[in-house]
């Protein structure tokens, strides 16, 4: 039976790949930096105590020698701009990874960001040369690059699957997103809601398809390289959240152009999927 560990196995996305992962034929380890109560359990699950800052001399032992890591772990978010995240979390997270294929990984996938690819707009493919603008696009980008010159050194002894996810939305994100304070407005019974102007095209993709492609990705048996894991559509942001108060039936007004638009990415862009979908149908 294919083991498959998970970091950041309880965070947003880690319990929906958890869900995903428990209506298959595999084993599960999933890590968690202290014992909790509220942890889930699944059939097909075993947790495991874990800090990636310091993690054991037998951490690929401790995880079941698993056949394939979905790498989910990361600190410092949402705020894109802390310097924590290259002068912590990068080296925090190769060492870790490093370790674990000097100790025999055989499988490797590692969630990226759609901000690597910078300012750059319009639909964005794979094979767009990255220019982060943010240091967390920067340091995630960086990973990939180091996990890429490692991949080489070692004749491509271990599969490597880097995947950029662009917007995800769903149960369990945190209250700082959009959905979740569209919620609060509501629930307080604000007049308005405050949001940008809304016309900012974006790629959004609910959680569960997010934690679906990823599983699909990592049990394939094989690397996939640079992949995006979005829908491969642009939709304003504005028309998002009417669709969200249609589908919930939420009455409140939208104050439109309250908070200006982020600086940090282009007005108008989304992911190119067709290599995303190529894979999943030869999976």
């Amino acid at each position: 039976m294919t083991t498959v560990a998970v970091t950041g196995a309880t965070g947003f996305i880690g319990r929906h790949v958890l869900k995903e992962l428990a209506g298959r034929d595999v084993e599960v380890i999933a890590t968690t930096r202290s014992d909790r109560d509220d942890l889930p359990a699944q059939a097909n699950l075993r947790w495991v105590t874990l800090d990636l800052a310091c993690p054991p001399d037998d951490a690929f032992e401790q995880l079941g020698r698993p056949d394939v890591l979905i790498h989910l772990a990361w600190g410092g978010l949402p705020n894109y701009r802390a310097l924590r995240h290259f002068e912590v979390e990068l080296p925090l997270h190769y060492a870790f990874l490093r370790q674990l294929i000097d100790e025999g990984l055989k499988s490797l996938v590692v969630t990226g960001t759609c901000l690597e690819y910078g300012l750059r707009a319009g639909a964005l493919s794979e094979s767009l040369v990255p220019e982060p603008v943010t240091p967390y696009g920067f340091a995630k980008d960086t990973l990939r690059r180091q996990l890429e010159y490692l991949h080489r050194s070692r004749d491509a002894a271990f599969d490597l699957t880097w995947a950029r996810l662009f917007y995800t939305y769903g149960d369990g994100q945190a209250h700082a997103s959009l959905l979740p304070q569209l919620r609060s407005a509501v629930e307080q019974g604000l007049p308005a809601f405050r949001m940008s102007g809304g016309e900012q095209l974006r790629d959004y993709l609910p959680v569960a398809d997010v934690a679906r492609n990823l599983v699909a990705l990592a049990v394939r048996g094989k690397g996939a390289g640079m992949v995006n894991v979005c829908a491969g559509a642009p939709v304003s942001v504005r028309r998002l959240v009417e669709q969200w108060l249609r589908e919930h039936r939420w009455n409140i007004e939208l104050d439109l152009g309250h908070y200006p638009y982020p600086d940090y990415e282009p007005l108008a862009f989304w992911g190119d999927r067709s290599k995303l979908a190529g894979l999943l149908e030869n999976s």
